[in-house]
């Protein structure tokens, strides 16, 4: 285990804390995965299935409303998906909270403030209907790049640093 992987560990033990501030990134995660996932999306009712967007490079990023570095990100992720939903990209947000209103709410506050093109499916992970092969996330924020294969490159954990954007959109536009 990394020097940085077992203080960044303790450190979330010893506190309790429910987010990752700081980021590292596998690049081989730890057990090479296709990417599987199907769910109800929370603003419209709708199936998601992450087999449908294969042939797009997807960022799935498991969130909780609670959690301050998540929510703080989320402006920085719309910006990217505008800018990127068009040329093959999809951003999903998997929200980990124990309750659906808490994320319904925010839901519905991100309706009435965000525009629709910044909008990126959001689907809760505590919902009878949701089922995906990610495993356990221990803490968020956790992201899972998939690439165009439907194959997960990369795991990140904590913030997403801007080299690892960078790496993102070499897979989007490279």
């Amino acid at each position: 285990m990394h020097r940085r992987h077992f203080i960044h560990g303790g450190l979330a033990t010893l506190f309790g804390a429910p987010c990752a501030p700081l980021a590292f990134a596998a690049d081989k995660p730890a057990a090479a995965l296709n990417a599987q996932m199907k769910g109800v999306m929370v603003h419209d009712l709708q199936p998601f299935d992450l087999q449908r967007e294969r042939g797009k490079v997807v960022l799935v990023f498991f969130w909780s409303t609670t959690c301050a570095v998540c929510r703080d990100k989320l402006p920085e992720f719309r910006v990217n998906y505008e800018a990127w939903r068009d040329k093959g990209f999809q951003l999903i947000a998997v929200n980990t909270d124990a309750k659906p209103e808490d994320l319904q709410r925010y839901v519905d506050l991100i309706h009435r403030a965000v525009p629709e093109r910044q909008q990126f499916p959001m689907v809760w992970r505590g919902d009878a209907r949701h089922a995906d092969n990610f495993g356990v996330v221990p803490h968020v924020p956790t992201s899972f790049l998939v690439n165009r294969q439907g194959q997960v490159v990369k795991e990140i954990h904590g913030r997403i640093e801007p080299a690892l954007w960078d790496d993102i959109a070499e897979l989007v536009l490279g």
